[in-house]
């Protein structure tokens, strides 16, 4: 028998779609969850809203000038401590009165709090994908050693998680798997041509036909750079390697991921696309409780289709398997210069096909080392941003 104990939560990334969806969840479970902290970045009006909606003992803001304008939205809340700058989001991220640390921070700014919640042995539930990317064995090695408990939210990864037995998550070996099935949606355009995908405006990109996320999350969605992201992470959570995963195109986003094992068996988690079901399963595990998500409606679907994904009008995709392969500090750059040209193109700087151009020409540019401390991964990104920003003027729309 399971015995539930509140959990204290602390999100980083509030006001971003992981961040208002994992409040949802706790909201609808007031005798399960409490919040402890929130943080976001330069979004005043909305942390106001959920600061007086679900009173948590600090809010954070990352910007230092958000931060004191939203010091005074709060005049009549004395109970909440604001707090603000990169410090703040590592300090309450490894507060001892929260057990529970959703980190959705989107990108690398994401690493620093959420490896402070990891050393101070939370429960971590991922959905910054980047952290891994970025510093996989390092991040992973001060899991083990402060005894953190890391679940994987982004859907994939959650999937992967609820298909693979609950003592062997991390020795896929061990377990029996012969392979992980990872799906992917292939985005809003998966069906144009080369030449279609250079005309591609950033609000076509942000417009995905499945999921609501946000405008980074959905730019890599339709470039296939999220795959390959989560390509990268699927491999340090569940200790494996590019070849032992193969992508499949799901455009029904209903199959969230699958596990085949040795005696032919393939066990698949299918849920409708909405991200509160593993965040619920993260807030909860290893009970299951209920996420405000309907019922799927499988008569409604009808079928399912699957294809492979192209890696000629999607090279994301591949640079990130051949990034993790090569190791050392190439996932980070790759991350890096993904980050910057996703920014570009969102500022109207940057032509939509050209955003891969400008990563291989980065991880080109850029000397690999061993990535042997996070000061180096931060160092290299520093670098790979630098040269990413180089390149973007001489492919500029």
């Amino acid at each position: 028998m399971v015995i539930s104990v509140k959990r204290c939560v602390t999100i980083l990334g509030a006001t971003g779609s992981i961040g208002l969806n994992t409040l949802d969840v706790i909201h609808r479970h007031p005798d399960r969850f409490s919040v402890h902290a929130l943080t976001a970045s330069t979004s005043v009006e909305t942390m106001s809203e959920l600061c007086h909606k679900f009173r948590p003992r600090y809010a954070v803001m990352a910007d230092k000038a958000a931060g004191q304008a939203l010091s005074a939205a709060l005049s009549d809340l004395p109970s909440v401590t604001v707090l603000s700058g990169a410090e703040a989001l590592a300090q309450v991220a490894a507060d001892p009165e929260a057990d529970t640390v959703m980190a959705a921070i989107v990108g690398a700014a994401g690493l620093p709090p959420t490896l402070a919640a990891v050393r101070a042995g939370k429960r971590v539930l991922l959905a910054n994908k980047e952290a891994l990317v970025m510093s996989g064995k390092l991040f992973m090695d001060a899991v083990r050693t402060s005894g953190a408990e890391v679940l994987p939210i982004d859907s994939e990864h959650n999937a992967i998680f609820q298909c693979m037995p609950a003592d062997r998550i991390r020795d896929t070996a061990g377990a029996g798997v012969t392979r992980i099935l990872l799906t992917a949606s292939g985005g809003p355009f998966r069906t144009y041509t080369a030449e279609a995908l250079r005309h591609v405006l950033p609000a076509e990109a942000c417009a995905h036909p499945n999921w609501s996320m946000g405008q980074k999350i959905s730019v890599d969605s339709a470039t296939l750079m999220n795959k390959g992201l989560e390509l990268i992470e699927a491999c340090w959570l569940f200790n494996t390697t590019p070849d032992m995963i193969e992508v499949h195109v799901h455009p029904e986003s209903i199959i969230h991921s699958m596990v085949e094992y040795a005696d032919g068996s393939v066990l698949a988690q299918l849920g409708s696309p909405d991200m509160r079901t593993p965040i619920a399963n993260g807030l909860a595990w290893p009970e299951r409780i209920d996420a405000g998500v309907a019922p799927l409606d499988l008569f409604r679907i009808g079928q399912f289709h699957f294809e492979r994904p192209d890696l000629e009008r999607f090279p994301c995709l591949r640079l990130a398997a051949e990034a993790f392969q090569q190791g050392g500090t190439a996932p980070a750059v790759l991350n890096a210069a993904n980050e910057e040209a996703v920014a570009a193109f969102l500022a109207g700087k940057l032509c939509f096909a050209d955003i891969p151009s400008i990563i291989e020409r980065t991880l080109a540019a850029v000397e690999v080392v061993p990535a042997d401390s996070f000061d180096t991964i931060f160092t290299k990104d520093a670098e790979a941003r630098f040269r990413a920003r180089e390149q973007i003027p001489g492919l500029a729309v």
